[in-house]
């Protein structure tokens, strides 16, 4: 399956990560030839190169947005999963993307200085208003997750994940069970083990899209988002959307 439902948008299951994102001319032009090669999924947070990732994404993206979803996030350190620093956080996200509605906003870090019922009710005052279509939770665990549920609807989970670092094997299956999208970032990190550098070279790919073909086939719901500002490695990733592994399980190993 080559694409997935994300926050009410079909987008192919490999999107962009953009932590290293700047408001330079090239880097907004890449963001427009990314958009160009076929990318629908952009995730930013309000704190990826000092809100410049944003400001870059709301350049490159003025006048063509529709068919493209923009997922970003607040909240990230202790103290700012108050209603009051997020509410900031929000109102300076909508005005560095140059738009009316983020498509989908998530609650970065769960705040260990405030409950999780007041920094998703803070978000979900945004939602109820129309200012965010879907609400999504970062680098949380399955309790974490049912407990979100219990106040919003999460539209996706973002976890860590990769074939050199699966602590969050159990989150996966939970959200597979429960039909939500699990978003890997930094789904290109660590060696991945010989099975992978075996299995490059029997196929002839680069060693990061056996990794990115091997996340696509660990689950139907999960959508890797790595990050990259060169248009040739954006195009070698998008190419393991193509890529058949045949017994994934080897690779892992």
């Amino acid at each position: 399956m080559r694409t997935f439902q994300l926050a009410g948008v079909e987008v192919p299951r490999i999107g962009l990560g953009t932590n290293r994102l700047t408001t330079a001319s090239e880097h907004v032009a890449f963001v427009r030839e990314a958009v160009a090669e076929g990318v629908r999924h952009i995730d930013t947070a309000h704190l990826y190169s000092g809100g410049d990732s944003e400001r870059a994404i709301g350049e490159a993206l003025s006048g063509v947005r529709e068919d493209v979803l923009v997922a970003t996030k607040g909240g990230y350190r202790p103290g700012e999963g108050q209603p009051e620093a997020l509410n900031a956080q929000i109102e300076q996200s909508l005005r560095s993307l140059g738009t009316d509605v983020i498509g989908l906003y998530y609650l970065h870090r769960v705040d260990p200085e405030t409950p999780l019922e007041e920094s998703l009710g803070a978000i979900k005052e945004y939602a109820d208003r129309g200012s965010i279509r879907n609400i999504g939770i970062s680098e949380v665990g399955i309790e974490q997750i049912e407990r979100a549920r219990q106040i919003v609807p999460i539209a996706a989970v973002q976890n860590r994940y990769s074939v050199s670092d699966r602590q969050h094997d159990e989150v996966v299956d939970y959200c597979e069970r429960e039909g939500i999208p699990f978003v890997a970032y930094f789904p290109l990190r660590g060696q991945g083990g010989p099975g992978v550098a075996e299995a490059a070279g029997r196929l002839g790919v680069s060693g990061n899209a056996v990794k990115l073909a091997w996340l696509l086939q660990r689950s139907p719901v999960v959508l890797p988002i790595p990050g990259t500002l060169s248009i040739e490695h954006l195009r070698e990733n998008l190419a393991a959307l193509e890529l058949d592994l045949g017994d994934a399980a080897d690779i892992a190993a």
